[in-house]
């Protein structure tokens, strides 16, 4: 590994070197930072969520919300109060949320995981290590419907808040006339810490329907997130928590399932699997992930996407396996250019389905955590199995990954990733590469200023041929600077032609690309809108062989509402020049040949109505030039709700493709239902339904889940898929999945 040890010392010089970069991560003055103090209960917690317990009565409450929503610069209208107890094995909290006016809570459902902005709820933020860049949240709402999950990079976008991360903790509300409250259990065994640090980093946020606030207990300007970790309050000890000390958790599960595909001829299958997952703490802070023969069959069907470009679409991953410390692998490069996409593993396309399909895993480890205050640490290995019928060879898939706390909140992080055929083949269907194995390694320097104002990427990454030669380079840099009216940034990136993800998501290679965006916004004292923002922004795409390939330019207006309801126009022009033969509408037969070049100006409107209504939806019409014809495209969804028990849902997307010259038109649909049933907190049954015309595709999917036990579930799951004007079956399954979470 020279090449990776001369590429880690390169960058990291490089990353800590630059005088502005370094200037910016001097903390900048901000507004006081609050404290509170976590006393220690000398009786176990009766968890009934009155907060009303004599365990409580020697903790002192903190209070005094701030608005971060409509405004920022005044109290909570709906104040709240919180107190914070722990014991040898658990962290409580209890929270009342004050209302003076009338009227019920807004619940869209009573599944886990809500989406906060369309629901009555609170949310703690936890940072143990104090690092403001990786923490953890635990939410809920009046109703005691949880949700979890982690924060990564800062908190910085939205995609930075992960509801996918699951585990076990317990929580009970209560409701009065003119106020709820609710009280949690959060096993330390469920946390990543030190024993030995005297302060955490927390905050309290709450959103509220009738006051149309959301509002917070260590005030964060509103350009930034609710749960940015650059604005954490303090959460100090009465005396350092012990923690639960060496742990381990099984997770094992048995399954069961019926299968027949009609499109091969194949009969009824039936099959039986067994397998677990395992979590051992090695230390507070370090955890050794194991898995044996998993079986992800409880994921929900990913929604469907119209694509229309030339490029790979982008599916997350919600694999629990996965998920803890998944920044640690996946946040290195852009979001399109991961050298690392864990979807890569165990997953695969049913090309006549469009939907995604297992190879089977039949094991793997990783370990993840933090050494210390600064060094965090990643290694991983899994290893799939071979399956003859859809061509797909047995694989080992190996990470290793390491990130080095820098200043106040940056880092950097080098990467290695390799994929090896373990039946001796080449490793992918195209036969690509050397014929045995991928590999490449990578370095990220991540800024992220103490106020959030500055915050950017610097990466390159390599792609090594056997003897560690490089055969091929991934490269880009991101600079932004965030303030409460502008926003700006700039961004580019270069991937040689030869560079070799395989495990990776890298959907396009071979080019350079500059990307600047400059934003401008208007908040109004008064009337209906919260917020105006401007936003231009310009993208240049070039190769060595063609030359300019693609460029864009785009004005765009938002509005966000005091309803909480949001509008956007935008109009922009694309440039276009095909590097290789390429079909719109999907046909083999229709084909744009390489080296052509299309001007497409357009314009496209969207509108989101306020989520809190029983009756919401969302629309977006686009109209303009379209290779050497245009395109109309309509798409939205409508949603209906019965109190916080049945949500009813249509989604559509509609493009109609007008092309000229010996192409013939087309009408691409994508139409889904879903009707989601909450019959309890713990009792939920989903059916799912879509069609996409690109596959000439209509898929039924049903699942019922009942979580018996905090993270432990019985699912049973139907899926179909069938020709959509025939109704004729191709594939259809049916299976049941019971696991269990049990700490040892």
């Amino acid at each position: 590994m020279r090449a990776a040890t001369r590429l880690f010392s390169a960058l990291l010089a490089l990353a800590a070197g630059p005088a502005v970069l370094h200037a910016q991560e001097t903390p900048v003055a901000a507004a006081p930072l609050r404290g509170i103090v976590a006393h220690r209960l000398v009786a176990p917690l009766r968890l009934d969520g009155r907060v009303d317990s004599t365990e409580w009565a020697g903790t002192a409450a903190d209070t005094d919300f701030s608005q971060f929503f409509p405004f920022d610069t005044s109290a909570a209208a709906g104040q709240t109060s919180f107190r914070v107890g722990y014991d040898d094995d658990n962290l409580y909290i209890a929270i009342i949320a004050h209302r003076e006016l009338g009227g019920g809570y807004v619940s869209q459902s009573l599944r886990r995981d809500y989406r906060g902005s369309a629901n009555d709820g609170v949310t703690v933020v936890l940072d143990p290590w104090r690092d403001r860049t990786t923490g953890v949240f635990f939410g809920v709402n009046p109703f005691n419907v949880q949700r979890e999950g982690l924060v990564v990079n800062g908190g910085q976008r939205t995609e930075d808040f992960d509801r996918s991360w699951d585990n076990v903790w317990t929580s009970a509300t209560h409701i009065a006339d003119d106020y709820w409250s609710v009280e949690m259990t959060i096993p330390f065994k469920t946390l990543r810490f030190r024993p030995t640090d005297e302060v955490w980093g927390l905050n309290v946020y709450r959103i509220d329907s009738k006051y149309n606030e959301r509002s917070i207990w260590n005030r964060v300007p509103r350009q930034y997130q609710l749960y940015s970790l650059a604005y954490t309050g303090e959460l100090r000890w009465e005396e350092r928590p012990r923690g639960g000390g060496a742990s381990m958790t099984a997770i094992p599960y048995v399954a069961g399932d019926l299968q027949r595909d009609f499109t091969a001829g194949i009969p009824t299958t039936n099959g039986a699997a067994v397998g677990m997952d395992a979590k051992i703490a090695i230390t507070p802070a370090i955890a050794l992930d194991l898995t044996f023969n998993p079986d992800f069959s409880q994921v929900e069907v990913d929604e469907q996407q119209t694509n229309l470009d030339r490029f790979e679409l982008f599916f997350p991953e919600r694999r629990q396996f996965f998920l803890e410390n998944a920044d640690l692998f996946a946040t290195f490069g852009f979001p399109t250019a991961r050298p690392f996409f864990s979807r890569r593993i165990g997953v695969a396309i049913d090309s006549s389905t469009g939907q995604n399909v297992q190879n089977r895993i039949l094991g793997g480890a990783r370990l993840s955590g933090r050494l210390d205050e600064n060094w965090r640490l990643g290694v991983m290995t899994m290893q799939t199995a071979s399956d003859a019928r859809a061509g797909i060879d047995s694989r080992n898939y190996s990470v290793f990954a390491v990130q080095r706390q820098l200043f106040a909140r940056s880092n950097v992080g080098f990467i290695a990733v390799r994929q090896t055929n373990t039946d001796g083949g080449p490793p992918d269907a195209a036969g690509a590469g050397d014929g045995s194995a991928s590999q490449l390694v990578g370095v990220d320097y991540n800024l992220a200023t103490a106020d959030n104002r500055w915050t950017g990427k610097l990466f390159q990454h390599l792609s090594l041929a056997e003897g560690d030669r490089p055969v091929g380079m991934s490269h880009g840099t991101f600079l932004e600077y965030n303030t409460l009216r502008w926003r700006t940034n700039w961004s580019h990136q270069i991937i040689d032609a030869e560079f070799d993800a395989r495990t990776g998501f890298v959907p396009r290679r071979g080019f350079r690309r500059i990307n600047p965006t400059i934003e401008r916004a208007f908040f109004p004292s008064n009337g209906v809108v919260n917020r105006h923002t401007v936003q231009v922004e310009a993208e240049y795409i070039w190769t060595d062989g063609l030359g300019l390939t693609d460029r864009a330019a785009r004005l765009e207006y938002g509005a966000e509402f005091r309803s909480t309801a949001r509008a956007n126009v935008n109009a922009r022009t694309r440039y276009v020049k095909l590097f290789a033969p390429f079909s719109p509408t999907g046909r083999s037969d229709q084909q744009f040949a390489a080296g052509e070049s299309f001007e497409q100006p357009e314009i496209e409107a969207r509108f989101s109505s306020d989520p809190r209504k029983v009756f919401w939806w969302t629309g977006t019409v686009r109209t303009g030039r379209f290779f050497n014809g245009s395109i109309r495209s309509v798409g939205g969804d409508v949603n209906s709700r019965w109190r916080q028990y049945a949500t009813v849902a249509l989604n559509w997307d509609v493009n109609q493709v007008d092309l000229t010259n010996g192409f013939d038109d087309a009408t691409i649909w994508r139409v889904g239902s879903r009707i989601d049933l909450t019959f309890t907190t713990t009792l939920f049954w989903t059916t799912f339904t879509q069609y996409n015309s690109q596959f000439d595709n209509l898929n039924v999917n049903s699942r019922l889940q009942w979580r018996f036990l905090p993270a432990s579930d019985l699912f049973i799951v139907y899926t179909d898929n069938y020709l959509p004007i025939s109704f004729v079956p191709k594939n259809r399954a049916l299976l049941a999945k019971l696991s269990w979470w049990k700490n040892l």
